[in-house]
């Protein structure tokens, strides 16, 4: 499973890539304006740290203005990846973007047949939301294994990415369904690192080697 980060935090972003954590990472236009920057200033020192895929996504709602916007992010740097919503006119974009070669991560889908949409138009990646469904009591993992299905069903190369990560249970379970990512806010990877036995666990081990008089060097 790839690990994409969820911010548009540099810091945050390189202190995960520094830990060998970081496949890609993903950005909207909430966390470039949380960010406090240009969203091309920005991703273009984002898409310099990181190797892999970085999503920008267009503002516009109109399939012109979307190709239009989604061709200038595309200069910002190789790995960029045109961030579309899904609506007609944004499968539409994804159609004509995906056909000059662009990478695509079609996002805010909430149901598979919005995700089969988004693979027969030629997406990279598609989001499906899993917090924002459990919010109004509907199961966001039953929809990426559901998706997971169909699309093993009929060898759609499109890859799942799951978005809208809450929690390690929900990183977890992504993973035993069969997401190909999974984006998460930087605190929730970290703490995917913590349990209470480990912590437990550890200051024995401190205690012992104190009493014990252990030293390495």
């Amino acid at each position: 499973m790839k690990f994409f980060v969820d911010t548009a935090d540099v810091d945050a972003i390189r202190e995960l890539n520094d830990l060998g954590f970081v496949d890609g990472v993903t950005t909207n236009p909430s966390l470039i304006k949380k960010s406090g920057r240009d969203i091309l200033e920005v991703t273009k020192e984002i898409c310099d740290m990181v190797d892999g895929p970085v999503s920008a996504e267009v503002v516009a709602l109109d399939y012109d203005s979307m190709v239009i916007e989604g061709r200038k992010l595309a200069t910002i740097a190789d790995n960029v990846v045109i961030k579309l919503p899904l609506t007609l006119d944004g499968l539409k974009a994804c159609k004509t973007l995906s056909g000059e070669g662009h990478q695509i991560n079609v996002t805010l889908c909430f149901s598979v047949n919005q995700a089969i949409l988004a693979a027969k138009a030629g997406a990279t990646f598609i989001s499906p939301f899993v917090g924002r469904l459990d919010d109004i009591n509907l199961d966001g993992l039953e929809l990426i294994e559901d998706i997971r299905t169909v699309y093993d069903n009929y060898g759609f190369e499109t890859e799942i990415l799951a978005a809208s990560i809450r929690s390690v249970n929900h990183i977890s379970d992504c993973a035993k369904i069969g997401a190909d990512v999974i984006t998460a806010p930087p605190a929730v990877i970290k703490a995917m690192a913590n349990h209470i036995l480990t912590d437990k666990g550890l200051a024995q081990f401190v205690k012992d080697a104190e009493d014990a008089g252990i030293k390495i060097v």
